[in-house]
């Protein structure tokens, strides 16, 4: 399974040359902005071909650019140490000796990785499951077969043996076609289609204007299909509906995918500052109290509500379902009554 498939993070450096860094070598302006990262180290990666410059390779350090120059440095994950144990609480759902289904907090990390060596969800399964967990499926990413962001709440089934591991993660590649497998999430996003139900079909790739963030594209990229539904809108009956909750459902996985694709559409979610940063200034002329709770909402407003798959020791089919978490039910009830 490919890296878009997991939906990992992005781990990228991208940087638009600054007037004062025009005329610069290249190492030298990469070097300027990553305080982490020695000059050394810099030309060894421009020189394994690892930075690109408005989109071309560029393998020589004492390249020169030019002001408005878009800079992407692809940073490779450092070898380190394996994942340790670590007392983090943790909500389990359901848990056998197979497998194991967590309600996952916004702001939990679910795998270690760059800028997140520790304090994730898996270095907390490793605490929880003890030896029963280590080295399924990788040392690094123990058990897990699916992800969701950092800042999405939610469901989340992890494998304990490797039997559990291979039925799932044929599942999860499968994307439901054949299987029982379900994911749908709830969004709170901005405005509300005119139709009441339809179908995303548009690729996802890395954006060329920031390597940071995904976008779609006509051409290659990867296939993305979401199905969404409204379930709710909201705002007074004379207008323009102001948000809506959607209920989407993924027949692909791919990294930050309801989230671009709601945006494509014209309706990015809630909260989110990388897909929706244009709505920023919408927040200023709402209401109080909508205003208030809609400021202090910190991530986009996604909840993974409902995950079901066939269990990949007995065969049954299984179905989860969580609450949605204070944050995201105190901006639902609040929209409700505008």
């Amino acid at each position: 399974m490919s890296p878009e498939d997991r939906g990992e993070e992005l781990s990228d450096f991208a940087y638009k040359v600054a007037a004062d860094d025009a005329g610069k070598r290249l190492d030298a302006v990469l070097a300027g902005q990553l305080d982490t990262i020695s000059r050394n180290r810099v030309q060894a990666l421009i020189k394994a071909g690892e930075v690109t410059v408005n989109g071309g390779k560029i393998v020589e350090a004492k390249y020169r650019v030019n002001e408005g120059d878009e800079l992407v440095l692809v940073l490779p994950e450092p070898e380190d140490a394996d994942p340790q144990p670590e007392d983090i609480p943790i909500t389990v759902v359901y848990e056998d000796e197979h497998l194991i289904v967590v309600d996952k907090p916004a702001g939990l990390v679910v795998h270690p990785g760059a800028g997140n060596w520790t304090g994730t969800l898996v270095n907390a399964l490793l605490h929880h499951c003890g030896d029963s967990l280590a080295g399924i499926g990788g040392v690094k990413r123990p058990g897990i077969v699916h992800r969701i962001d950092k800042d999405t709440s939610g469901l989340l089934v992890v494998a304990k043996t490797d039997l559990a591991h291979q039925g799932l993660s044929a599942q999860f590649a499968d994307h439901g076609r054949t299987g029982p497998l379900e994911r749908a999430y709830s969004a709170l996003v901005w405005g509300a289609p005119a139709s009441l139900k339809g179908t995303i079909d548009a690729n996802l790739a890395r954006s060329n204007a920031n390597r940071l963030k995904i976008a779609v594209v006509k051409t290659s990229g990867r296939h993305a299909i979401t199905h969404w539904q409204v379930k709710e809108r909201y705002g007074p009956e004379d207008e323009p509906p102001l948000a809506s909750l959607i209920e989407c459902r993924l027949e692909t996985g791919r990294t930050h995918q309801i989230r671009v694709h709601m945006a494509h559409i014209g309706h990015p979610l809630i909260g989110d500052d990388d897909y929706g940063a244009g709505y920023k200034t919408k927040v200023n002329r709402l209401d109080e109290p909508l205003k208030s709770t809609v400021a202090g909402f910190s991530r986009q407003a996604l909840h993974a509500g409902l995950l079901a798959f066939e269990h990949p020791a007995t065969g049954e089919t299984m179905r989860f379902e969580s609450d949605y978490p204070a944050d995201f039910a105190e901006l639902l009830e609040t929209l409700r009554k505008f």
